[in-house]
């Protein structure tokens, strides 16, 4: 078949139209594709031209610029049901089963005949059936999934997951618009699949002095019981939490924990209440300090989910007397009853864009159990960004956090903030090492922070055991404390 050049500017578009669908079925893309784009210049409100140009790159093999395509077609008509579908099928090929859900949802799909398991899990298949809000025979809809994956989370025993889609045939052998669900996991069960891994776990600190004596899974319940046993001189631990499901329900979930430590605390940088010049700089407090408390969580859903606890808790100070009473009052001995409360919620999931935004926000209320104490409080926010820009897999991994906490009354000095690189610390800045020779205290310390960390990494080596990434970070913070005595 021999087919006129392409037409020239004064001959209508549905001529570039019927020539483009022509070379297409020819298997001539480039043609076809010069043909469609000459009639868009022409019809640019004519979702066809984006829509045939879409199935050309879906036919190259080239899906980033068949969702553009997709996308710009959808502009056009958002109502448009093969093009929702088409775009939706790319999504998923792709690997994008969220956002590929995002769009079948638009028009009542994708229809799930059967959820299989592969392999089988050990856990209690009522607990795990339980955490599935979704059921057979249904369409699958990306909230439920969202919050399926929540629990899943939640449960502490799947290390890596997946859900799949996979196409049902129908009656013809042929593909017909029906998928079965997949779900694909690695569980871990008592101290690990193998001796070699269970030892890895138990040893991975122990260039800090550090094992983390771990069982999951106990009695096939999803019940966790996770340690940390430290012997480092100057900052001894003994840490023990043990984690599961309320009644068999994954929505509900509670947490019993005890932390021991023993501790020297070299301040000499970071503390002024004692005066400047007036008295020798505080190198070697002591803190010994055994707390221990307990906490419901509820996952609610995939969007958000709240926790709430109690703990007791009992410290002690050595080596050091305050020269003014202002001071005296963070390093006063005794018990202290605290109540804490936290909400996280997804602010934004984009996952076409592969954008999410996550919020936090707790309060503690808390007060030191001796006569004249006020109680004291803590607020905390985070903002979190997370994106992925690449259209499959993690390369260029790219996030931002800001975080601000603020303190209400006198809080006991080891219920501070503190800003550094440091293993018992999660507010990290990471150019601000938190420990001097071995000792807690050289971090910045105080009531009130605001901390921002971004980052970007880019993925250097990967093999089915080992990842290793590498890029640029930037931390940037402020601790303040109105009594300025840090």
């Amino acid at each position: 078949m021999r087919l006129a050049p392409v037409s020239s500017p004064e001959q209508p578009a549905e001529l570039d139209y019927y020539r483009g669908m022509a070379l297409a079925r020819l298997e001539r893309w480039k043609e076809a594709k010069e043909a469609f784009e000459s009639g868009r210049q022409k019809q640019p409100q004519d979702k066809r031209f984006p829509t045939e140009l879409a199935g050309v790159a879906f036919k190259q093999q080239n899906f980033t610029e068949a969702t553009a395509e997709l996308r710009r077609a959808l502009r056009l008509d958002s109502g448009d049901r093969y093009a929702v579908d088409f775009l939706a099928t790319v999504y998923l090929l792709e690997g994008n089963v969220e956002a590929a859900l995002d769009r079948w949802n638009r028009i009542e799909k994708p229809q799930i005949e059967n959820v299989t398991i592969d392999p089988r899990p050990r856990v209690d298949p009522i607990l795990l059936d339980r955490a599935f809000t979704f059921s057979p025979a249904s369409v699958l809809n990306l909230a439920d999934l969202r919050t399926t994956e929540a629990r899943i989370n939640a449960l502490g025993i799947f290390p890596r997951y997946e859900f799949a889609l996979s196409g049902r045939p129908d009656e013809k052998g042929e593909e017909g618009g029906k998928f079965d669900l997949v779900f694909r996991s690695t569980e871990r069960n008592g101290w690990g699949s193998s001796t070699v891994a269970g030892l890895v776990s138990l040893l991975r600190g122990l260039p800090y002095l550090t094992v983390y004596p771990e069982w999951y899974n106990l009695k096939r319940s999803a019940t966790n019981l996770q340690s940390l046993v430290r012997w480092d001189a100057e900052k001894r631990r003994l840490f023990a939490t043990l984690s599961g499901p309320l009644e068999r329900d994954p929505k509900w979930r509670y947490r019993v924990y005890v932390d021991g430590r023993k501790e020297n605390w070299d301040i000499s940088r970071t503390f002024f209440g004692n005066g400047f010049g007036s008295a020798a700089p505080v190198s070697d407090l002591k803190l010994e300090k055994l707390e221990a408390g307990a906490e419901i969580q509820s996952i609610e859903s995939g969007r958000w989910s709240w926790k709430t606890g109690a703990d007791l808790s009992h410290r002690r100070f050595g080596n050091f007397t305050p020269a003014n009473s202002e001071a005296t009052a963070f390093f006063t001995d005794g018990y202290a009853l605290k109540y804490d409360a936290e909400l996280d919620a997804h602010v934004l999931r984009d996952p076409e864009r592969r954008i999410t935004v996550d919020s936090t926000a707790s309060g503690q209320l808390g007060k030191m159990l001796r006569h004249g104490a006020d109680p004291f409080a803590k607020v905390e926010g985070t903002l979190g960004v997370h994106w992925l820009p690449q259209p499959q897999g993690d390369d260029y991994e790219t996030s931002a956090r800001v975080q601000a906490g603020q303190t209400f009354g006198q809080p006991p000095f080891d219920e501070l903030f503190t800003l550094g690189l440091e293993r018992d610390n999660d507010l990290w800045l990471r150019a601000h090492i938190g420990t001097r020779k071995g000792r807690k205290g050289a971090a910045p310390l105080g009531r009130n922070y605001v901390l921002a960390n971004w980052d970007i990494d880019k993925k250097i080596y990967e093999n089915g055991f080992l990842e290793l990434k590498m890029g640029p970070f930037l931390d940037s913070g402020k601790i303040y404390d109105p009594s300025r005595d840090f």
